[in-house]
């Protein structure tokens, strides 16, 4: 353990305004971060309030942030702290995914951990900072209570104060289409009410991606912009009184800052991942990162229906169809919506008439699970809630058993309803509604994973619960949508803009896996209406956008019409040994290099937003003296999103080594996709 880890000094600093550093008087510990790249301050000011900043390369990062707590059951946990003490200590381990963006993952950090009480109350509270070299965690632990009592948590009072005028990249928290909108980008003075991930761009070009790790059993946190650049984190609110009541010793979730110089940087972090616990499942080999197809985007085309009628597309003969074409194709999966009774009613934001406990008239499940065994092809389950969780944790055990019976290890669940309409059972035994990212929803959705794991059956959550890095716990939480998806775009009111994709990358793709359906290579949604995206940008999607299950979205009709495309989409894998982020910028564009974790191939997918783009790819991360095809699938010439010359995609070949530069030239609303595979 190096000296300079565990230095630990309580120094006095002159007030200097411009930098927002302490005062004189201020009690203060700090830390570095390993490689001396990241400096945290905690300090306790003479009135006993709490606060930290932090640093980069000597630069200041956060200004002095508050720290503490307002209370439903006592008085603020703000003034009147004394330091206790302190203690710094080192951590570096290395820890492999069983699925992931890389295999290894290295967690290397210095921790500081501070103990504080009120002198005139008597309470005690830890705050613990545990600081990488890109970025920085933080913590509350709280004891137990005396005479074991209850704390409940009306709000935090936990700032992120950024020093330097900067940009923000930000969707709103507590409206009603939940994790759903679009990324807005204003000036950070803007920002209102916002969900996390959120990023930030210093005018220094520091980026700052704000976020939590490891929500357990805890209201989920938003950010609530108070006055200029001063953030403050806002719990989602709870329809029983306060938003979080726990009893016992517990420790918050970590709150999150992933620090870097610049967007690529962000998404190269595994900050979040290494905050959460390890693995608590035990052997997970039977959770399966893989690619299928569904039941699905006719039903978003109106082509087909979630109810019964004459355009049910739930049918036992229409399914046999989508496995033969699975079994053809490679792909392990294929997912059936409106596969059981409940589609009939006003299903959305209600879900009273749902039964996942058996199958409508007209599709058969054991025998489609037979079926599709002896091709090598697995049912993917659907239970779409309406967001009624308390009629759903009613059947979750019986349905659970259901699919285990049949052979189903993979369920995408669905939460279909306004924000703050979710129904739960209260302890009363009355259902009430309330916010699926409240702590109820926060301990339903665990559940659900918990439970599933039992049957050894992996869950794809949509309409969920923000992801913060639980999938290293929990390794069957195997993807969320949690993001306006491609269905958005079968819609049109409006469909997504041409820098969706570029913006995804280094906002909520930093908290984990998206399950985004890309591979639309028609290009339009219903009334023949246009994406913004040439062909070329959909299958870059599966290399850009992160997801170990992955759905190509597509009619089987339309991969049909366009096999040079497909064929893409039929090699590129969804599990990878490593990943490199080698162009990027918030909103304009993107471009990730991907090894697979079962070959010697690569993968490289390039979008950029409306604008044209010559990017030049250096391809040193292949291996050097070895030589390899590139096959490259590019746009044309004169391909651009808003013409019919989405279309014109370029399919070519060439020999390639580590020492060469292929110059990728994106239409605009472009992009490029890559397979680089070991010749001879």
């Amino acid at each position: 353990m190096r000296t300079s880890l565990l230095k630990m000094s309580l120094v006095a600093l002159g007030m200097v305004i411009s930098t927002g550093a302490f005062a004189a008087e201020d009690l203060m510990a700090t830390v570095e971060s390993p490689g001396k790249v990241l400096k945290v301050s905690l300090q306790v000011a003479p009135d006993g309030r709490l606060s930290y900043q932090v640093e980069r390369n000597g630069q200041p990062v956060i200004a002095p942030s508050r720290l503490g707590f307002v209370l439903a059951s006592d008085k603020p946990l703000d003034a009147g702290f004394a330091m206790e003490r302190h203690l710094v200590t080192a951590h570096d381990s290395t820890w492999e995914q069983p699925w992931g963006e890389r295999r290894t993952v290295r967690n290397h950090y210095s921790q500081l951990r501070v103990d504080v009480h009120q002198k005139k109350d008597g309470r005690r509270l830890a705050i613990v900072f545990r600081v990488f070299d890109d970025g920085v965690g933080f913590r509350y632990e709280f004891p137990k209570q005396a005479n074991n009592r209850a704390m409940h948590i009306a709000d935090e009072l936990t700032e992120f104060v950024v020093a330097q005028p900067a940009t923000a990249w930000w969707q709103q928290a507590g409206e009603v289409w939940a994790l759903e909108y679009p990324i807005q980008k204003t000036p950070l003075r803007e920002v209102g009410m916002a969900n996390t991930p959120m990023t930030v761009r210093m005018e220094n070009g520091t980026h700052i991606a704000f976020h939590e790790a490891a929500l357990v059993d805890y209201a989920s946190m938003w950010l609530r912009r108070v006055e200029g650049q001063r953030l403050r984190a806002h719990l989602t609110p709870s329809a029983n009184g306060a938003p979080v009541v726990r009893t016992g010793s517990f420790t918050t979730p970590w709150r999150t800052m992933q620090i870097a110089g610049d967007a690529a940087g962000l998404y190269m972090s595994d900050l979040v991942l290494n905050l959460n616990e390890p693995n608590k499942l035990g052997d997970v080999s039977w959770v399966k990162p893989s690619k299928y197809v569904g039941v699905w985007w006719d039903m978003h085309l109106e082509t087909k229906t979630w109810a019964a009628g004459d355009r049910l597309g739930a049918t036992t003969d229409y399914t046999k169809r989508y496995i033969d074409f699975a079994a053809k194709n490679g792909f392990r999966g294929v997912l059936v919506e409106g596969w059981n009774p409940g589609w009939d009613s006003d299903w959305a934001g209600n879900g009273a008439d749902m039964d996942f406990t058996r199958s409508n008239p007209r599709f058969d499940l054991p025998a489609l699970a037979a079926y599709g065994k002896a091709r090598g092809v697995h049912i993917i389950g659907h239970h779409e809630t309406g967001g009624n969780i308390a009629h759903y944790e009613k059947q979750l055990d019986a349905a659970l058993r259901l699919y285990a019976k049949n052979g189903v290890d993979s369920v995408k669940t669905g939460y279909v309803t306004d924000g703050g309409a979710a129904q739960f059972m209260g302890k009363n035994g009355k259902v009430h509604f309330g916010y699926t990212d409240s702590q109820e929803g926060v301990r339903h959705y665990q559940k659900v994973v918990e439970d599933a794991a039992r049957y050894k059956i992996a869950i794809n959550t949509h309409e969920p619960v923000k992801d913060t890095g639980l999938r290293r716990t929990y390794p069957n939480w195997i993807s969320r949508e949690g993001a306006r998806g491609v269905e958005y775009n079968a819609w049109g009111n409006p469909v997504n803009s041409v820098e969706h994709e570029a913006n995804l990358v280094f906002t909520r793709m930093l908290s984990g896996p998206l399950d985004y359906t890309p591979g639309i290579l028609s290009l339009e949604g219903k009334d023949k209406k246009p994406f913004n995206s040439t062909q070329a940008k959909q299958l870059a999607n599966f290399v850009v956008i992160y997801s170990p299950v992955v759905m190509a979205a597509d009619l089987i009709e339309h991969y049909d019409r366009y096999p040079g495309a497909f064929k893409f989409i039929r090699d590129v894998p969804t599990d990878w040994d490593d990943t490199r982020v080698l162009h990027g910028a918030v909103g304009e564009y993107a471009t990730i290099a991907r090894k697979d974790r079962n070959s010697s191939a690569w993968y490289v997918g390039s979008v950029t937003d409306g604008n044209a783009r010559t990017l030049d790819l250096p391809l040193s991360f292949l291996d050097a003296g070895k030589s390899y095809v590139a096959e490259i699938y590019r746009d044309g010439d004169k391909a651009d999103y808003r013409s019919e010359r989405r279309f014109d995609l370029v399919i070519e070949k060439r020999t390639v080594t580590s020492a060469d530069t292929i110059r990728m030239v994106l239409a605009p609303g472009g992009g490029q996709a890559i397979r680089l595979v070991p010749a001879g």
